[in-house]
């Protein structure tokens, strides 16, 4: 049916810039096998992108298009949240040294929407679009006030009063748990009645004290949800 032959091309074409963003840049016969379609629909499809911009040759290779990065660009998971948190992440980034992450749920992955550099970089590098699964401590701050029924896999059976005691404190902490050599502490970015919109968190390195380090993340919370309120 058309419909589903329309789809059949979308599903293919996001296949394939999913397989550039993952790769960054790549030949045809990488990006056909990675996105797990023929090799002549495959260029057929990367060539359809090329002429809309969305993808770009690079000798024989293919990256991510300039138009793409345009669209991006205006996506933020809610009105104002990036605008607010600016400020707040350079600030955080700048007293602590660490590297600064506003983070949201999607596909049950943590996702970075914006980052500050800081000294984790060389092993937690941070660009708009990064994700983790979401046991990060961003992600743990998000589910552990999110409505239940939030799309994850199973969760551990501690996972009750691990959340019980985030929900307490309002912090999420991680040490080395996900990343060797990376700590983090992380708090909810909230609106309204304390509905979640997004996660901030700063990691370091396991010489940092990470208690410390979740207080000044707490100040730049409260910055940021000040901001959201004000916008």
């Amino acid at each position: 049916m058309p419909g589903s032959a329309g789809r059949g091309v979308l599903d293919g074409a996001f296949a394939l810039l999913e397989a550039i963003q993952e790769a960054r840049e790549a030949g045809l016969t990488a990006l056909a096998a990675d996105s797990g379609l023929p090799k002549t629909t495959a260029h057929r499809l990367l060539e359809q992108l090329v002429e809309l911009g969305a993808v770009e040759r690079h000798g024989v290779n293919y990256r991510m298009g300039p138009r793409m990065f345009r669209l991006g660009r205006e996506w933020q998971p809610h009105p104002g949240l990036r605008a607010a948190a600016t400020g707040p992440m350079r600030r955080l980034a700048a007293a602590t040294g660490a590297t600064v992450a506003l983070c949201v749920l999607r596909e049950g992955r943590t996702l970075a929407v914006s980052g500050v550099p800081g000294v984790v970089d060389d092993v937690a590098p941070v660009q708009p679009g990064t994700n983790w699964p979401w046991s990060t401590a961003a992600g743990k701050a998000l589910v552990a006030v999110a409505p239940s029924g939030t799309p994850l896999d199973p969760l551990p059976g501690s996972w009750r009063h691990e959340a019980s005691a985030i929900r307490d404190s309002g912090v999420a902490l991680d040490r080395e748990a996900l990343i060797p050599g990376v700590c983090c502490a992380a708090v909810p970015v909230t609106v309204g009645r304390g509905r979640a919109v997004g996660a901030l968190c700063a990691m370091v390195d396991p010489s940092h004290d990470v208690r410390r380090l979740a207080r000044a993340v707490e100040r730049a919370g409260r910055a940021v949800d000040a901001g959201l309120r004000g916008a």
